[in-house]
């Protein structure tokens, strides 16, 4: 046997080793051996480097440096779950799922296991990339550290398609938990707080041998490619555990609720005895047809939806409430806390919402509270026990006063939060601005962060978010903690800025009420910051979607004349405030108007592509047939219901060509 094949026999061996030992858990070698075989390996590779490979065996140790972990945009958009903490909620979700499909409905039961979620991409079954879920757009690039997860194949088993997409969670057993904080107790450093947090934390560590000491693991729940010939989730789990992944045991595939609902109340109690922690259970229809039928909203699948087990409470002290202003003038009341253990955390501050919350509650100062936390997240206190109450206590009187800029607050008619109308001279209002301008999900800037902004406004450097692109690097050398490399970063951040399309700008601008897709929405119809400027209330109402409290928002930022101004200088300097000609050859208003339901298998385009023909052509989607429905676009496999559907109110069915003609 000569050298290159008996390094590549060796590396072979050791990834099946890898597998019998962290996915299998049914080693056929002991440490000593499989340490020995890995050790010649080195070796052999050491003395030939022309045989090298990025996912040898050897590379599992790690030892690669990362400063800067690139951000990548996701090819398929890692969505969030809907949450459900009841029955009632399933079975609503159900009633929802069976008016949007046809036939049986299956569905598979798979626990929501709490760590780090994960997109890997395998192209000819070589491991290409690990990019984390970010803000489910766009990620970090953590690819050298996800190598020295042993249960992640770097080569795939069998049979697989050209380019795969593999979802799931990076976790840390409790036991490996357990056992990393004993060693840094010993050795005086803090504990670390829950496995979560560690093991979304260890991926961003920029030494991958430090990521490689920790004992992370890869649990695998969700497959995505172009035209996966799968045809149901539990195909897609089996498939996986084929190639070489660790996919939990306890999934189960099940006929109905009732059965779902089973399989809830039995881990609801035996969570407490799994290796890793468990915060609910994922419900999704297993048909994949059914899925693609069902789609998604604006944020999840309509097809999936967690259940989350009730959440742990515990009781503590109240010792002060204090106010924080938000970057719309906002109030928010804070509970500060006596420190308190909760689901893994120590909780210090809890959200008391608003004045009618307090009230309701009858939350003083000096109060034992019981504290949740709202979806194993966010703190939040339920109730106060006031058999502990202080018979000298007082009620609690809201502020009248910004505790910022001291401005009266005022509170509309109809809203429950009480807002600070000191829209320009209010600094945590401007700084917030500032802040939600440089956003990912807005204007993306590199190299500046939320201490940055704090830092950059109180030096006189920045009043709001167009003097950003007036910052130079000489004006930033002399602040607190910014050399040279960091102002050259900031300032070419701001550059590269100028290329975000329109309708995130548009988004990042602040307006109340205009989130991402009411943004998008407004953007497409407008095309420009300058036909949006001039809309009427009238104009802006008959928009899709838009009613009259955005409305009101709109003109009202537009009524404000620093505003106007912030936008004429974005103008000058090069942002984009109307949609590039490039955006614009691919939209027209041939559909306007025009709502239209796909239902069923299109061999042209996939059914996403469809949807996005529609809106770029001025229609709207919609996923239930009714009587505004202008259109249903039928593919192969067209559910029987919808069809009787669609002819039962006279709504034409069209086919995918009838549709291609229509856009021409």
């Amino acid at each position: 046997m000569d050298i290159e094949e008996k390094i590549k026999t060796l590396r072979e061996e050791l990834h099946q080793h890898n597998h019998n030992y962290y996915v299998l858990d049914a080693p056929i070698i002991s440490d000593f051996e499989f340490d020995q075989k890995l050790k010649h390996l080195q070796e052999l590779e050491l003395h030939h480097p022309e045989f090298f490979d990025a996912n040898s065996p050897t590379l599992r140790v790690g030892g690669s440096i990362t400063k800067n972990f690139e951000t990548v945009v996701h090819e398929f958009r890692m969505h969030s779950l809907d949450n459900s903490y009841s029955e009632a909620d399933l079975l609503d979700w159900e009633k929802r799922l069976k008016k949007l499909v046809d036939g049986e409905v299956n569905y598979t039961c798979e626990l929501k296991y709490d760590g780090a979620s994960m997109s890997i991409t395998y192209i000819n079954g070589i491991l290409e990339k690990a990019v984390t879920r970010g803000d489910g757009f766009q990620g970090d690039n953590v690819t050298n550290n996800v190598k020295t997860i042993r249960s992640v194949p770097l080569h795939l088993k069998g049979k697989f398609p050209q380019k795969v997409l593999v979802r799931g969670e990076i976790v840390l057993p409790i036991a490996g938990f357990i056992k990393m904080n004993e060693e840094r107790i010993e050795i005086g450093e803090e504990p670390y707080a829950n496995p979560r947090n560690t093991a979304s934390g260890s991926l961003k560590l920029q030494d991958s041998a430090e990521v490689s000491k920790r004992p992370l693991d890869f649990l695998m729940y969700n497959l995505v490619a172009e035209k996966l010939p799968i045809h149901s989730q539990m195909e897609a789990l089996d498939k996986a555990r084929d190639w070489g992944f660790k996919v939990p045991k306890d999934c189960k595939l099940v006929k109905n609720m009732e059965e779902v609902l089973d399989f809830i109340h039995y881990w609801d109690t035996q969570r407490h005895y799994l290796p890793y922690e468990t915060d609910g259970v994922v419900i999704k229809v297993n048909n994949i047809q059914q899925q693609e039928e069902l789609g998604y909203t604006a944020k999840s699948p309509r097809w999936a939806i967690a259940y989350k087990f009730k959440s742990e409470q515990v009781a503590t002290i109240l010792h002060q409430i204090t106010y924080q202003v938000g970057r719309t003038g906002a109030i928010t009341p804070v509970a500060n806390l006596e420190p308190v253990q909760l689901a893994g955390t120590i909780v210090k501050r809890a959200s008391l919402h608003n004045a009618d919350q307090i009230e309701k509650l009858d939350i003083r100062e000096g109060d034992t509270v019981f504290v949740e936390k709202g979806g194993e997240i966010i703190p939040k206190i339920i109730a106060v026990d006031f058999t502990k109450r202080n018979i000298h206590s007082h009620t609690t009187t809201y502020i009248t006063h910004c505790p910022e800029c001291y401005t009266k607050l005022v509170r509309k008619e109809g809203e429950a939060q009480h807002y600070c109308p000191n829209f320009y001279g209010c600094p945590p209002q401007i700084t917030g601005r500032i802040q939600h301008f440089i956003s990912r999900k807005a204007m993306d800037i590199e190299g500046l962060g939320g201490e940055t902004v704090e830092l950059l406004y109180k030096e006189g450097l920045v009043k709001n978010y167009a003097d950003l692109y007036t910052l130079k690097i000489e004006q930033l050398l002399p602040l607190e903690r910014m050399a040279q490399k960091s102002a050259e970063n900031l300032v070419e951040g701001v550059e590269k800025s100028k290329l975000i399309p329109f309708e995130r700008v548009l988004f990042a601008l602040g307006i109340r009420f205009v989130g991402e897709t009411v943004a998008k929405k407004l953007a497409r119809h407008y095309k420009s910051i300058e036909a949006l400027k001039n809309a009427t209330a009238m104009e802006l109402i008959m928009v899709d979607e838009i009613g009259e409290k955005i409305a009101e928002s709109v003109l009202e930022f537009f009524s404000k004349e620093d505003n106007l101004e912030n936008i004429c200088r974005l103008q000058s300097y090069g942002v984009q405030l109307q949609i590039s000609e490039e955006e614009l050859q691919g939209q027209t208003d041939r559909l306007q108007g025009n709502t239209f339901v796909v239902s069923g298998v299109f061999e042209k385009v996939s059914r996403d592509d469809l949807k996005k023909l529609i809106e770029n052509n001025g229609g709207k989607v919609s996923g239930s047939i009714s009587t505004k429905t202008s259109y249903v676009i039928a593919g192969q496999n067209m559910g029987p219901s919808k069809k009787t559907k669609a002819e039962s109110l006279g709504v034409p069915i069209i086919s995918e060509d009838d549709f291609f003609k229509k856009i021409d």
